[in-house]
């Protein structure tokens, strides 16, 4: 706020002259509040955890669909729902490493040229270098998380078609889950996303389902 004060100052012929004099205060400028988050911060782990649940989620139970139609041991789908989990957690486990080791690289390459110029902060920059152990642990649990899914639905059903049926009944439920989860952390809409998540892992598991099915018994391979 401003406030005058008024001083009277001698001029030659002794009449006082009224001189006023603004003091303003320091203006204090405040950052309107920020109602809504800045969802693009959360970007990088918001992506790896849902697309790593995502598709040890679909992954797995497509496998164990794929076995489901060419065999009706309940032992073999588990083992195999079994080994694509682990593979599938050790593939996107490497793949993040990789791809976080690429661009903490280049990041360094343009932290070096920066440097050479003059105009790099190195300790604010150091903190924001992504860091690939961590990335790829985090891509490994998400993956691990959804892979689980299917086979606790799996492991203690005995009918070849109930134990079918259970496992794209509560594969489609996560996919829901999975497809909100991702749409309120990023600030999507939930209808849309969702619906999205769902067809695709639909689509993944009646492809894998039907395929299997062809390839056996064109070739009659048996099991």
């Amino acid at each position: 706020m401003a406030a005058s004060q008024s001083l009277k100052l001698p001029s030659l012929n002794n009449v006082e002259i009224p001189v006023h004099i603004i003091h303003t205060e320091e203006n204090q400028i405040q950052e309107p509040a920020v109602d809504e988050l800045d969802y693009s911060q959360r970007g990088q782990w918001l992506r790896a955890a849902v697309l790593g649940a995502n598709d040890g989620l679909v992954s797995v139970a497509s496998l164990m669909m794929g076995v489901s139609s060419v065999k009706e041991d309940v032992k073999a789908v588990i083992v195999v729902g079994f080994a694509g989990l682990v593979a599938g957690a050790c593939s996107m486990a490497i793949g993040e490493f990789v791809s976080v080791c690429t661009q903490r690289d280049v990041e360094i390459a343009q932290m070096k040229r920066e440097k050479r110029k003059g105009s790099s902060k190195s300790d604010e920059n150091d903190e924001k270098l992504p860091n690939p152990v961590q990335a790829a642990l985090a891509s490994a649990l998400a993956f691990t998380i959804g892979a689980v899914v299917p086979l606790l639905a799996a492991a203690f059903i005995r009918q070849h078609k109930v134990r079918m049926a259970v496992v794209v009944a509560v594969a489609s439920v996560a996919l829901v889950v999975f497809g909100v989860a991702g749409a309120l952390l990023g600030g999507t809409p939930m209808v849309k996303s969702s619906a999205r998540v769902l067809v695709g892992g639909w689509m993944a598991m009646g492809t894998t389902f039907g395929l299997t099915k062809l390839i056996g018994s064109d070739h009659g391979m048996q099991f």
